[in-house]
Protein backbone atom coordinates (compact mmCIF):
# COMPACT_ATOMS: atom_id res chain seq x y z
CA UNK A 1 0.00 0.00 0.00
CA UNK A 2 1.60 3.20 -1.23
CA UNK A 3 -1.39 5.19 -1.10
CA UNK A 4 -0.51 8.95 0.75
CA UNK A 5 -3.95 10.20 1.97
CA UNK A 6 -4.20 13.17 4.31
CA UNK A 7 -6.29 12.92 6.85
CA UNK A 8 -7.92 15.47 9.30
CA UNK A 9 -5.93 16.04 12.49
CA UNK A 10 -7.74 15.07 15.17
CA UNK A 11 -7.06 15.72 18.97
CA UNK A 12 -5.68 12.15 19.48
CA UNK A 13 -3.27 13.16 16.90
CA UNK A 14 -1.58 15.70 18.50
CA UNK A 15 0.76 13.41 20.19
CA UNK A 16 2.47 12.25 17.39
CA UNK A 17 2.30 15.38 15.86
CA UNK A 18 4.34 16.82 18.46
CA UNK A 19 6.63 14.48 18.09
CA UNK A 20 7.64 14.80 15.05
CA UNK A 21 7.65 18.51 15.32
CA UNK A 22 9.84 18.79 18.88
CA UNK A 23 12.45 16.09 16.47
CA UNK A 24 12.58 19.29 13.84
CA UNK A 25 13.01 21.46 16.83
CA UNK A 26 15.85 19.74 18.30
CA UNK A 27 17.50 18.53 15.67
CA UNK A 28 17.38 21.32 12.82
CA UNK A 29 17.04 24.68 12.09
CA UNK A 30 13.84 24.17 10.07
CA UNK A 31 11.77 25.91 12.83
CA UNK A 32 13.57 28.27 15.15
CA UNK A 33 12.42 27.22 18.33
CA UNK A 34 14.63 27.07 21.31
CA UNK A 35 13.26 24.38 22.75
CA UNK A 36 11.14 21.16 22.41
CA UNK A 37 7.42 23.07 22.93
CA UNK A 38 3.96 22.40 25.11
CA UNK A 39 0.76 20.86 23.73
CA UNK A 40 -0.59 24.12 24.66
CA UNK A 41 2.01 25.51 22.27
CA UNK A 42 1.33 23.21 19.59
CA UNK A 43 -2.63 23.94 19.82
CA UNK A 44 -1.47 27.54 18.82
CA UNK A 45 0.08 26.92 15.80
CA UNK A 46 -2.15 24.48 14.52
CA UNK A 47 -6.05 25.20 13.62
CA UNK A 48 -7.99 21.74 14.37
CA UNK A 49 -11.32 23.62 13.96
CA UNK A 50 -11.03 27.11 11.92
CA UNK A 51 -13.05 26.86 8.30
CA UNK A 52 -10.15 27.90 6.30
CA UNK A 53 -7.00 27.05 8.82
CA UNK A 54 -6.37 23.38 8.63
CA UNK A 55 -4.03 20.52 9.52
CA UNK A 56 -3.93 16.90 8.20
CA UNK A 57 -2.07 14.21 9.26
CA UNK A 58 0.00 12.70 6.17
CA UNK A 59 -0.57 8.84 5.93
CA UNK A 60 1.83 6.94 3.66
CA UNK A 61 1.73 3.34 3.28
CA UNK A 62 0.06 2.63 6.47
CA UNK A 63 2.07 5.05 8.44
CA UNK A 64 2.08 8.41 9.88
CA UNK A 65 4.34 9.90 7.84
CA UNK A 66 4.11 13.59 8.99
CA UNK A 67 1.93 16.30 9.11
CA UNK A 68 1.15 19.64 7.20
CA UNK A 69 -1.34 22.29 7.75
CA UNK A 70 -2.52 26.10 6.96
CA UNK A 71 -2.21 29.10 8.95
CA UNK A 72 -2.86 33.24 8.89
CA UNK A 73 0.31 34.92 7.12
CA UNK A 74 -1.05 38.01 9.78
CA UNK A 75 -4.33 37.78 11.98
CA UNK A 76 -5.25 41.01 10.60
CA UNK A 77 -8.62 40.84 7.93
CA UNK A 78 -7.13 42.94 5.22
CA UNK A 79 -4.48 39.50 4.86
CA UNK A 80 -7.17 37.02 5.19
CA UNK A 81 -6.36 35.99 1.03
CA UNK A 82 -3.00 34.99 2.32
CA UNK A 83 -2.07 31.54 4.04
CA UNK A 84 1.24 30.36 4.98
CA UNK A 85 1.73 26.51 4.60
CA UNK A 86 3.85 24.24 7.17
CA UNK A 87 5.32 20.62 5.83
CA UNK A 88 6.90 18.01 8.36
CA UNK A 89 7.75 14.72 7.26
CA UNK A 90 9.59 11.40 8.97
CA UNK A 91 12.92 11.81 8.11
CA UNK A 92 12.73 7.82 7.47
CA UNK A 93 10.00 9.34 4.79
CA UNK A 94 12.10 12.47 3.31
CA UNK A 95 12.54 12.01 -0.28
CA UNK A 96 10.19 9.84 -0.84
CA UNK A 97 7.87 13.03 -3.22
CA UNK A 98 5.51 13.58 0.02
CA UNK A 99 6.29 16.84 0.13
CA UNK A 100 5.26 17.69 -3.06
CA UNK A 101 2.02 15.79 -2.67
CA UNK A 102 1.68 17.90 0.93
CA UNK A 103 1.60 20.98 -0.71
CA UNK A 104 -0.44 20.33 -3.83
CA UNK A 105 -2.53 19.38 -1.17
CA UNK A 106 -2.65 21.90 0.63
CA UNK A 107 -3.02 24.48 -2.23
CA UNK A 108 -6.15 22.89 -2.82
CA UNK A 109 -7.39 22.85 0.28
CA UNK A 110 -6.45 26.50 0.35
CA UNK A 111 -8.21 27.23 -3.09
CA UNK A 112 -11.27 25.39 -2.24
CA UNK A 113 -11.87 27.83 0.26
CA UNK A 114 -11.64 31.26 -1.18
CA UNK A 115 -7.23 31.64 -0.43
CA UNK A 116 -5.74 33.35 -3.15
CA UNK A 117 -2.34 33.21 -2.16
CA UNK A 118 0.11 30.58 -0.70
CA UNK A 119 2.87 31.65 1.16
CA UNK A 120 6.00 29.38 2.84
CA UNK A 121 8.65 30.86 5.25
CA UNK A 122 11.76 28.94 5.57
CA UNK A 123 14.97 28.71 7.19
CA UNK A 124 17.91 29.80 5.11
CA UNK A 125 19.28 26.47 6.24
CA UNK A 126 16.83 24.09 5.15
CA UNK A 127 17.71 23.58 1.79
CA UNK A 128 15.41 20.84 1.35
CA UNK A 129 12.79 22.80 1.69
CA UNK A 130 14.22 25.50 -0.42
CA UNK A 131 14.36 23.24 -3.14
CA UNK A 132 11.13 21.59 -2.66
CA UNK A 133 9.84 25.05 -3.24
CA UNK A 134 11.29 25.90 -5.89
CA UNK A 135 10.39 22.76 -7.57
CA UNK A 136 6.74 23.40 -7.73
CA UNK A 137 7.54 26.81 -9.43
CA UNK A 138 7.01 29.09 -5.81
CA UNK A 139 8.24 32.48 -6.40
CA UNK A 140 11.17 33.38 -4.01
CA UNK A 141 9.49 36.78 -3.06
CA UNK A 142 11.90 37.80 0.07
CA UNK A 143 15.21 36.84 1.84
CA UNK A 144 15.50 38.31 5.14
CA UNK A 145 19.47 37.97 5.81
CA UNK A 146 19.89 37.14 9.41
CA UNK A 147 16.37 37.47 11.11
CA UNK A 148 16.20 34.39 12.98
CA UNK A 149 18.48 32.67 15.40
CA UNK A 150 19.06 29.67 16.75
CA UNK A 151 22.16 27.61 18.41
CA UNK A 152 23.73 30.99 18.50
CA UNK A 153 23.62 31.65 14.88
CA UNK A 154 22.25 34.32 13.19
CA UNK A 155 19.75 32.38 10.04
CA UNK A 156 18.18 33.83 7.13
CA UNK A 157 14.47 33.04 6.20
CA UNK A 158 13.56 32.53 2.46
CA UNK A 159 9.58 33.37 1.76
CA UNK A 160 8.47 31.57 -1.55
CA UNK A 161 4.72 32.00 -2.70
CA UNK A 162 2.40 31.00 -5.10
CA UNK A 163 -0.57 32.98 -6.50
CA UNK A 164 -3.84 30.47 -6.76
CA UNK A 165 -5.30 33.41 -8.96
CA UNK A 166 -2.60 33.15 -11.46
CA UNK A 167 -3.66 29.39 -11.48
CA UNK A 168 -6.83 29.38 -11.65
CA UNK A 169 -6.57 31.74 -14.76
CA UNK A 170 -4.19 29.59 -16.38
CA UNK A 171 -6.40 26.75 -15.47
CA UNK A 172 -9.80 28.90 -17.47
CA UNK A 173 -11.35 29.12 -14.08
CA UNK A 174 -11.11 32.63 -13.59
CA UNK A 175 -13.85 34.97 -14.60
Amino acid sequence: MNETIFKAMQEADLPSVLELYNHYIVTTTATFHPAPISMETLRELISLEHPWYKAFVICHAGEMAGFCFLTAFKKIEPYNRTVEVGVYVKPEFTRRGLGTRAVRYLEKVAAETGRKVVIASISGENAASIELFRSLQYEECAHFNRVGEKWGRAIDVVFFQRSLEDDAAAAGDAP
